[in-house]
């Protein structure tokens, strides 16, 4: 007898997946800011000076009034100072006198000699006061500056754990199939039908 059922069967399909465990890293921003500090050229100039002082050139000519009064009390102390040693000198010479010596005579004679030396000057007799005060220049030149500010965050380590995943391609089935020719109720009803011979 021929079969009439064919039974297949499908068997059950799973993908699996796995993920290994892993570290990452992410990196944070890094932020630059630069900034420019500016320089620039200085240049200071300080002239020569000139100093000039007249004061005792003009005193030489015409003395101030407080000038004048030194000068004639300096003239007065050399005049007594003079005096006082013409009557010493005298008084010397009038201790040791012989008998017969005119020493009267000579010192009239001495008293009555002028001084002949007589000048009139009208340029100064001292020069100015010359001076100077030296002269200076100082250049300063600076280069404008950058300047860089980084800002670097600490980057995230982070760890993902490992996992499976499991995936059904194809559903477990069991199919069955019919095989056998058609059946015909009744069974004369069959194409080449031949009845069966019942006397034999």
């Amino acid at each position: 007898m021929e079969r009439l059922i064919e039974i297949k069967n499908v068997p059950i399909e799973l993908e699996m997946k796995v993920n290994h465990a892993r570290l990452e890293y992410k990196r944070s921003q890094v932020d630059l800011e630069v900034s420019r500090s500016k320089g620039g050229l200085q240049i200071r100039s300080k002239p020569i000076r000139l100093n000039l002082d007249t004061f005792e050139a003009r005193n030489s000519i015409t003395p101030t009034a407080m000038r004048s009064i030194e000068q004639a009390a300096q003239k007065g102390r050399e005049q007594v100072y003079e005096t006082t040693g013409t009557y010493a000198k005298h008084g010397k010479l009038l201790l040791q006198a012989k008998i017969g010596q005119q020493l009267i005579t000579q010192f009239a004679m001495e008293s009555q000699q002028v001084n002949t030396d007589v000048a009139m000057t009208f340029l100064p007799s001292t020069g100015p006061d010359i001076s100077w005060d030296a002269g200076e220049l100082n250049i300063r030149y600076e280069m404008d500056k950058l300047n860089f500010d980084w800002r670097i965050g600490n980057g995230d380590v982070e760890f993902i754990p490992g996992d499976i995943e499991f995936t059904v391609t194809q559903r477990p089935d069991v199919i069955i199939k019919y095989i056998g020719g058609p059946v015909y109720v009744p069974p004369s009803a069959e194409p080449g039908y031949e009845p069966l011979d019942e006397t034999v």
